[in-house]
């Protein structure tokens, strides 16, 4: 069982909190402006909005060499975290001897570093998981002025943006005297009005973006063999109630913002706890899809402020680790067993299912195309077709293994190899328009 990839899903989120003006940054935002007047290009897990969905310049047709090109390329050590991009840098982190711990700036233009800040902070993950390494696996946050970065060892560090400084840290084993997570700190974090939101500590928490003072706690759980959750949260408005909507081992929930109260929960069948997916929110539903299990819609209610959950529908789609995107109502997603699908999310029909492909696959969406990164360097481009699988074309961008979420940030794409750093570009293209489907 390949439990240790599971990691790599909630790799990247938003996280800061270093005396930004109120409301700089909002989950879901698709513009995000710093203090500096700079905008955060690809600064959170999936993207500007959380959600996979790219706009900016249209792909080509093509992936062949005249089309796209390797600009750079650096090594760096261990690490499958999904790379954070701004307008002139590149975030990423490293595990190196075992034992070391790093962030490190990569200047955007050139491929050079910019600073780095290293800690002790590795772990060694379950003899059944060594196959896919003891590397950090949670995706940095930049909010334009500060980085957040999850250490395996159930720490979350705020670095100062610029020069890479620590602000604060909180390390949730000694906050709540909870246990290690045997497969380290997975969850990406969130942020949202002063508040950075993570899975951690056997529990999701609220901690002081400015301070690193932990807020409020809600959710917890025993944690047992495994620890913390691995799904990363999202914020959503469900019929009406903007809140967090986020998965924990063994359910979903809804949770408010402010005080942490739980406004909604629902079971969710899996295996050994193992809910990997960030949850997808489809009108005032929500999808997921649980490790050797299925695919659930939850359809959610409010009536004289209290609110009701129900399963809408099932699916046998078994996903693995990669998170679907959503384009004109439908769920395309990687599947366990290798293999792509598509799911109508009204109705939980499957239209097409693929022949097998790559072992995992992170997923990103610009109007009626989708780019899927292999676990094994290949880069395929789709279309969101509703009727079949359709390949349009693939390419490889890599020999090493790209477990970290693909980054595409204007006409360039960021690809987090196992062992590197490369930077590539398109190019031709021209302005295109995202269709998110929601």
């Amino acid at each position: 069982m390949r439990f240790a990839l599971m990691i790599l899903m909630p790799l990247a989120c938003l996280a800061c909190a270093c005396g930004l003006a109120p409301g700089l940054l909002t989950a879901g935002e698709a513009e995000v402006e710093s203090a500096a007047g700079r905008r955060p290009e690809w600064h959170q897990w999936r993207g500007p909005r959380r959600d996979g969905q790219v706009e900016g310049p249209q792909w080509p047709d093509r992936l062949d060499p005249e089309n796209i090109e390797r600009v750079w390329r650096v090594k760096l050590g261990e690490s499958y975290s999904g790379p954070i991009v701004t307008d002139d840098l590149i975030f990423t982190t490293e595990t190196r001897d075992k034992k070391i711990e790093a962030a490190v700036a990569i200047d955007r233009r050139t491929g050079n570093e910019v600073w780095r800040k290293e800690w002790d902070g590795a772990i060694s993950v379950p003899f059944f998981a060594t196959r896919n390494g003891n590397w950090i696996r949670s995706t940095p946050a930049y909010d334009g002025e500060c980085l957040y970065v999850a250490g395996m060892r159930d720490v979350l560090v705020c670095l100062d943006g610029t020069t890479g400084n620590e602000r604060w840290r909180v390390d949730f084993v000694k906050e709540f005297n909870t246990t290690i997570p045997a497969f380290g700190f997975v969850c990406s974090p969130l942020i949202d009005g002063d508040g950075v939101f993570v899975q951690a500590g056997c529990s999701l928490a609220k901690v002081d973006r400015r301070t690193g003072k932990v807020i409020w706690r809600s959710l917890q759980d025993a944690g047992g063999m495994m620890g913390s959750a691995f799904s990363s949260p999202v914020i959503a408005e469900l019929c009406g109630k903007r809140h967090i909507v986020v998965q924990t081992r063994e359910k979903l929930a809804g949770v408010d913002i402010d005080s942490g109260n739980v406004l909604w929960e629902q079971p969710v069948p899996s295996f050994r706890g193992m809910n990997i997916l960030t949850p997808v929110v489809f009108k005032d539903s929500i999808f997921t899809s649980t490790y050797q299990n299925k695919s659930f819609l939850y359809q959610t209610s409010l009536n004289e402020g209290v609110f009701g959950v129900k399963e809408a529908w099932t699916n046998p789609a078994q996903c693995y680790m990669s998170t679907p995107v959503v384009v004109d109502g439908r769920a395309y997603m990687h599947l366990q067993n290798r293999r792509f699908c598509c799911i109508d999310l009204a109705s939980g029909e499957r239209t097409w299912t693929s022949k097998p492909q790559d072992e995992y696959c992170s997923l990103v969406a610009q109007g009626d195309r989708i780019l899927a990164l292999g676990s094994g360097g290949r880069l395929l481009l789709l279309r969101a077709n509703p009727v079949e699988f359709e390949l349009i074309d693939e390419a490889t961008v890599s020999d090493a293994e790209t477990w970290a979420h693909l980054t595409v940030s204007g006409d360039e794409l960021v690809v987090r190899e196992l062992g590197a750093l490369a930077l590539h570009r398109w190019r031709r293209g021209s302005p295109a328009t995202s269709s998110t489907g929601r």
